[in-house]
């Protein structure tokens, strides 16, 4: 099937936060080839060339030039199946609660906690998405990448994807590389991962004895659904803020003033604090700014309640961040990727 070329085409199906700009092209892509013809296209043209997945981590700041790629590519399958361990693949445009759903149907066991999680399997290992302790890093075996640089698909294991949290070496060298497959290394074999204190809770509540990787999927739904908006309802781009990363002397300080701030110790002797947490506390959550505000139910999500563009929500994100940093010396950083010009 030839993909169709549309000009000045509405992103707002395109984005989860539902903002409405234009792309002065776009294109649908559902395959490899349809991917390299629209690179050469973009090139022999000199367009700018922005690549998305399922936009659950955008902000559109404006009209987007060029030409927008949007993947939709499909597949998933088991390629080594003996023995405890399982390796799947998916093609970069699956839905990732998909391709969750299909472990589980497999009896698998390792993406049980990232049940939910918005997006494609392609930007996936872009963020080293993670939830209730556990990041797709965990369980990645390697991944199949176009290099734009060389026009070759390179093979990237572990070790070169360069994983940290929210973080890879495709968002470090932002636009070199698409990601068109994505193979992870899963388990037959029962490792409950529930010490994250609501998803403990939620499990110890059910009492059973057994682990069980479709439970535990089922209680991280109900979690993420009792605390997050779904974006067909109130558009969003799911947690807005990294959790900073502070020293353990900061952290200390900190403490002082609020005694009962929660942290997780991190290897290298930091503490991650909860973002949520720092922003509830400067009085923001549940606040409106017009079309956008921040959800009532965690601070952490910044939702556009109809007709909001990409100034509203950076210009409310950008005033949480100076309330916090004066509050409690600590920065946020944005985890959504601003596309787009006024």
């Amino acid at each position: 099937m030839t993909a169709v070329v549309l000009e000045q085409a509405d992103l707002a199906p395109y984005n989860t936060f539902g903002i409405s700009e234009r792309a002065a092209r776009l294109l649908v892509v559902e395959s490899d080839r349809q991917l390299l013809a629209a690179i050469d296209c973009a090139g022999r043209q000199d367009w700018p060339l922005t690549i998305i997945g399922g936009g659950s981590n955008l902000v559109l700041g404006g009209a987007v030039p060029g030409l927008v790629v949007v993947m939709r590519s499909r597949g998933r399958r088991v390629l080594r199946g003996s023995g405890a361990e399982v390796i799947i693949e998916a093609e970069a445009g699956e839905n990732w609660h998909a391709l969750v759903l299909f472990a589980l149907d497999l009896g698998l066991w390792g993406i049980e906690n990232l049940a939910l999680i918005p997006g494609t399997v392609g930007a996936a290992p872009v963020q080293n998405i993670g939830a209730y302790g556990v990041e797709l890093c965990d369980t990645f075996d390697s991944l199949d990448a176009l290099d734009r640089e060389s026009g070759k698909i390179v093979r990237f294991d572990r070790c070169a994807c360069r994983f940290g949290y929210r973080d890879s070496l495709f968002k470090q060298q932002a636009g070199r590389f698409v990601i068109l497959r994505v193979r992870l290394r899963l388990s037959r074999t029962p490792k409950l991962c529930v010490e994250y204190a609501p998803l403990r809770s939620a499990w110890q509540a059910t009492g059973l004895r057994r682990p069980d990787a479709r439970v535990v999927a089922e209680l991280v739904c109900a979690i993420r659904r009792s605390k997050l908006p779904d974006p067909a309802v109130l558009g969003n781009a799911g947690s807005f803020f990294k959790n900073p990363v502070v020293s353990a002397e900061q952290a200390a300080t900190l403490r002082l003033k609020w005694p009962t701030m929660p942290g997780y110790p991190q290897a290298d002797g930091g503490e991650k604090l909860p973002a949520g947490w720092l922003i509830e506390q400067a009085g923001w959550k549940g606040r409106r700014e017009g079309p956008v505000g921040v959800h009532a139910e965690q601070a952490l999500v910044l939702v556009n309640h109809g007709g909001a563009r990409g100034e509203h929500v950076l210009g409310l994100a950008s005033r949480i961040r100076e309330d916090v940093l004066k509050q409690f010396g600590v920065s946020l950083e944005m985890e959504p990727q601003v596309l787009g010009q006024r």
